[in-house]
């Protein structure tokens, strides 16, 4: 069976993680999340519009910025997928 990419999942909203991280880290503005991120915030404007999905690396650097499990973070962005199959 083949696996479903993060972008074409219906419950794929990375907004409300983008959100979340947001008010967990009392931030104003992407940009200001991009700076702690290490990432430029055009990179963080593409994830928000859905124009590019969360990379695995700028997922490591949500979970060692936060603590948020990976599991956590993977639910919260709507990625439903298995991790195995």
């Amino acid at each position: 069976m083949e696996e479903k990419s993060l972008m074409t999942l219906s419950s794929y909203r990375p907004s409300v993680l983008l959100d979340h991280l947001l008010g967990q880290l009392q931030l104003k503005n992407d940009a200001a999340l991009a700076r702690l991120l290490v990432v430029n915030p055009g990179v963080v404007s593409r994830v928000r519009h859905r124009k590019m999905p969360i990379s695995a690396n700028l997922l490591l650097n949500m979970h060692e910025l936060t603590a948020i499990a990976i599991p956590t973070l993977r639910y919260l962005m709507g990625d439903s997928r298995r991790l195995f199959s």
